[in-house]
This record gives C-alpha cells, structure tokens and sequence, in this order.
C-alpha cells in the first residue's frame, strides 16, 4: 500500500532526501561498475547491456528517443550506443511505418544470442547480491522508487529530457 506524504506521520526532510539521493548515486555507480565487470568479457559495457535488456523487454521494436524515456537517459546517449551496436551486428536499424526519421530497433539473432549470454551470467550474480534481503524489502525498495520517480516527473527542474 502506498501513502502519501500527507499521511506519514513522520515527513522526511531535505536532509533525509538529501541523504538518499547521494546513497541512490552510490548504488547506480556501483552498480554499473559491478555491471562493467560482469559482461566485459562479452564485450559489453552496462550502458550496452542496457539498452540490450531494454530492447529485449520491449513486445515491439521502439524508436530510440521511446527506448531512452524507458530507461531514462538521454536520447543521444541511446543513439551513440545504438550506433556503436549496430556496426557490430548485435541490433538492427529498421523502418519505422508511423515515423519516416525514427528508425525501430531490434535485436539481431546475434544480439539475442549476446544477451542471453549476460542473463547466464547476471542470474548468479544477482542471487547472491539478493542474500540476506527479504522479498518484502525488495518490494518496498521498489515501491519507493516508483514514488520518487513519479515525483521526478512531476518536479523535474528546467524541464530536463529524459
């Protein structure tokens, strides 16, 4: 159940928000230092590896500018390494019916075959990061999340693209 902060008894406070934000930039750095490791012997980065799972989550191919408010990244930032991934055979660049300049995207059957190469080694990877965690704490960590970047998208500063 989600409560808003009207109904907490507690507020948190600029401070508190301070504090989690910088614990978030931690994490994300580490993660994606953690994720470097992991899939850099398949030649991947955690920005690639990115952008293969969001591709891979997607029913339908997306034009890159979709993929990057899925992940919220820049628009350039996905087009670099898209661009990078497809000289390298592992997407594919395909028309796009709705939109003449806004290309879909989708995995070749090498790209599949790359990402299925990183899930074998993410699952143990994170099965031991989840050690000690309860599912209930995964889920409030997640609801949590969920609320902050609702409220980023109602408050983002300088109307920032994402």
């Amino acid at each position: 159940m989600t409560h808003s902060p009207a109904d907490s008894p507690d507020p948190v406070s600029p401070e508190g928000m301070t504090e989690l934000i910088l614990r978030v930039f931690r994490l994300n750095g580490a993660l994606l230092a953690a994720g470097d490791r992991l899939v850099g012997e398949l030649g991947l980065t955690s920005a690639r590896w990115q952008l293969l799972g969001a591709i891979a989550d997607q029913e339908e191919a997306l034009p890159v500018a979709q993929l990057a408010r899925k992940m919220g990244v820049t628009r350039q930032a996905v087009q670099r390494v898209a661009n990078e991934l497809a000289a390298e055979g592992v997407i594919a660049f395909r028309a796009n019916p709705r939109h003449k300049r806004a290309q879909l995207i989708e995995l070749t059957a090498g790209g599949r075959d790359l990402f299925a190469r990183s899930l074998q080694l993410q699952r143990p990877w994170v099965a031991a990061l989840g050690q000690g965690l309860t599912t209930l704490q995964v889920k409030e960590v997640c609801a949590t999340v969920e609320v902050l970047l609702a409220a980023l998208d109602r408050t983002a500063p300088g109307g920032a693209e994402q």
